[in-house]
């Protein structure tokens, strides 16, 4: 069954257990804020996200073509300004998929449901070569730009999956197919192979990383 959410559709992917600032300065999602801040208990302050497939977020044009699979996302940090706006830090939790938008209040609400994905088991092979790929991925930035990840990778398969779907510099689209991936297997299958792509084109173009120009576009928000 479908349950209402608030809604804060963006130029970007969120991944479940993936912490992400926001700057927060429309007066829609400055009422969105308000809402979750007079929310008494800070685990119900939660507000889903799903990305825009063509628009911008400012004004009404994002909202007409966004990705129906999202990410239900939890307020963890805020700080208001003298000005009105918002500064937050909010955290990814888990997947949501889009049912309807309604935007005829004072904030964005989505009918929502839930969008769990299998627990299948991972093979170990496939962990240990999505390590592999993504550790020479961040050998191969070092010399570049600041390495995307700090400290060691986590263990656990799904977690790892969305760690390297987080850190990996890849296009919208890629993104969102990383997100919408069945289960933690077929991400990491999938991010292994777009970070293998992305390692042959730097070799390529040893000065930037390929999908940088393509995926690089002024954000509001």
């Amino acid at each position: 069954m479908s349950t209402t959410l608030p809604m804060f559709p963006l130029n970007t992917v969120i991944f479940p257990g993936v912490r992400v600032p926001l700057h927060v300065f429309e007066d829609r999602y400055r009422a969105l804020v308000h809402h979750l801040l007079r929310v008494e208990d800070p685990a119900e302050r939660v507000f889903g996200s799903v990305g825009i497939r063509e628009g911008y977020e400012i004004g009404d044009h994002g909202s007409q073509s966004l990705f129906r699979v999202g990410v239900r996302v939890q307020l963890t940090e805020v700080e208001a300004h003298a000005d009105g706006t918002f500064d937050i830090e909010c955290v990814g939790r888990d997947r949501i998929a889009l049912e309807r938008l309604d935007t005829s209040g004072t904030f964005p609400v989505g009918h929502v449901v839930d969008r769990p994905e299998s627990g299948a088991p991972v093979p170990d092979a496939l962990l240990e070569r999505a390590r592999a790929t993504f550790t020479a991925y961040r050998a191969a930035l070092s010399d570049i730009r600041t390495d995307p990840f700090e400290g060691d990778l986590p263990r656990d398969p799904t977690y790892l999956s969305w760690t390297l779907a987080a850190c990996a510099p890849l296009p919208l689209q890629d993104r969102q197919a990383l997100l919408e991936a069945e289960d933690a297997a077929h991400r990491l299958r999938l991010v292994t192979d777009l970070l293998r792509t992305e390692l042959r084109a730097m070799n390529v173009i040893p000065s930037l990383p390929a999908t940088e120009v393509a995926r690089t576009r002024w954000s509001p928000n």
